[in-house]
């Protein structure tokens, strides 16, 4: 299972740079591959038609076009900007969806997002899910939003809150398990080494707490 992972955002002190390191260790520990992306490589110009029609794909859009190609799936922090998704993001999903084949679609995407406010940039992450959805990428139904997040990290990096850090570990555990199943019908075909571990899958999706685990 490969995971892209990012955070839509190019501020060097930015909190969801913080959030998606976080995210891509605990995807790695549920058996993942991640490859952790910086988004100043998928740096485009404001989507042009006419730029489009004349060249095609800016280098930053056709690097980010490229790395989606071999991810099976992808872990986005994105901020919210005014109550909505960050522009650089929304440009940089419009540009990849010019290429064909559909780099989104058959993707399965799992959204976060860390903000100093109390609502931690969910209203953000809602907004994010429509265009992705719309290019047929496949969202996790749950997102997480990390509140306060200018407060929330400690010297190492980690939650200071117990119980955010077990939910959110939950979510990543139960976002890669349900690529893993997805991609064999979505995605690339599972070559047959790792049918062993698709049997395993498909057994643990006859038990939802297997899958993901309730909260408590």
């Amino acid at each position: 299972m490969n995971v892209l992972a990012f955070a839509a955002s190019l501020r060097r002190a930015s909190l969801n740079r913080k959030l998606v390191a976080l995210g891509a260790e605990l995807a790695r520990s549920a058996g993942a591959t991640v490859d952790l992306a910086e988004f100043r490589e998928f740096e485009m110009p404001i989507y042009d038609g006419d730029l489009d029609a004349a060249s095609g794909l800016p280098p930053g859009a056709a690097a980010l076009k490229a790395r989606l190609a071999h991810a099976d799936a992808v872990m986005i922090a994105a901020p919210e900007y005014n109550y909505s998704i960050a522009g650089p993001l929304k440009n940089a999903i419009d540009w990849v969806s010019r290429a064909r084949p559909m780099p989104w679609r058959g993707k399965s995407v799992y959204l976060m997002s860390a903000s100093p406010s109390p609502m931690g940039g969910i209203r953000g992450l809602w907004q994010c899910r429509i265009p992705l959805e719309g290019c047929g990428a496949l969202v996790f139904p749950d997102m997480f939003a990390l509140p306060h997040a200018d407060e929330a990290f400690d010297a190492s990096g980690r939650l200071r809150d117990a119980a955010l850090a077990a939910r959110l570990g939950r979510d990543v555990i139960g976002f890669v398990r349900l690529a893993e199943a997805v991609t064999p019908v979505c995605g690339k075909t599972v070559p047959p080494a790792e049918k062993q571990r698709q049997e395993e899958i498909a057994r643990a999706l006859e038990t939802e707490s297997e899958l993901q685990p309730p909260s408590r």
